[in-house]
């Protein structure tokens, strides 16, 4: 499965009123990993930075002189993006912008819908965190990725961390990793590396069962075994005696040896 983790920066927040798209940043993942490949661009959006966008991402209208138009990388960014599954945070929102910088180039009407799926992160950690904040920084706290570097909002930065953080929020490669070398546990073998299976430690919860229940158990055993003359597959152990709060439990019967019952 082939998605593209993406995001924006813009000159302000409606499309309606023509702000435009000024920063693109795309990583892939392939099957739940990424694979290195990135999509990155700024582009001359020919119109002002509001002030609020500008101290969002620090973008100011003279960076991005000589920088191309959106529709001069639009095919490029179409073939990088086309068939894949689009992971944003708070979704409506890029694909709005998006939409609205297809919608101003001539010729065959484009859309992401046409494109591509959508997965919205941000509906996705409201519906496993109602009622906490979602946003990308609360969840990079929550799950434990690493931020430190985003004093500012950027579109290659930002797609990066949430494609961390999309992955801790399903499962992570934390939780289940494939090493590559020998190093890491696997081996070589016919020239071909055998990758090695490694899971984090993760605390199980083992539910002994209690003298009670043991005793139960045997005894349920016995009677399977006489019932059907000694060819129970499981042999009755013996139950432990009971502890001092365990109260009276009645022996479990007597089972022949598995040797003898076998011979019957």
């Amino acid at each position: 499965m082939r998605q593209i983790v993406l995001d924006t920066e813009t000159t302000g927040l409606e499309p309606d009123l023509g702000h435009r798209i000024i920063e693109i940043g795309c990583v892939e993942l392939v099957n739940r990993r990424p694979t290195g490949r990135t999509y990155h661009k700024y582009l001359n959006p020919e119109r002002e930075i509001d002030e609020g966008a500008l101290a969002v991402h620090g973008i100011s209208r003279a960076d991005l002189e000589g920088k191309p138009k959106f529709a001069e990388v639009v095919e490029e960014l179409m073939l990088f993006i086309s068939g894949a599954e689009l992971v944003i945070h708070n979704a409506a929102f890029d694909v709005a912008f998006l939409d609205a910088e297809f919608a101003r180039i001539q010729g065959q009407l484009r859309t992401v819908a046409n494109l591509c799926r959508v997965l919205d992160t941000l509906a996705l950690a409201r519906s496993m965190h109602p009622g906490q904040r979602n946003n990308l920084d609360a969840l990079c706290k929550r799950y434990s990725i690493d931020n430190s570097r985003r004093e500012l909002h950027g579109a290659l930065l930002d797609a990066r961390i949430l494609a961390d953080v999309y992955l801790a929020m399903t499962g992570g490669q934390g939780a289940l990793a494939l090493t590559e070398t020998a190093a890491s546990g696997g081996s070589a073998e016919g020239g071909r590396t055998v990758r090695a299976l490694v899971r984090t430690s993760v605390p199980l919860v083992v539910v002994a069962a209690t003298e009670q229940e043991l005793a139960a158990h045997a005894a349920m055993l016995a009677v399977i075994t006489k019932a059907s003359g000694g060819r129970c597959l499981w042999p009755a152990q013996p139950a432990p005696a009971p502890g001092p709060a365990s109260g009276p439990t009645s022996p479990p019967a007597q089972v022949e040896p598995e040797m003898n019952r076998s011979s019957a």
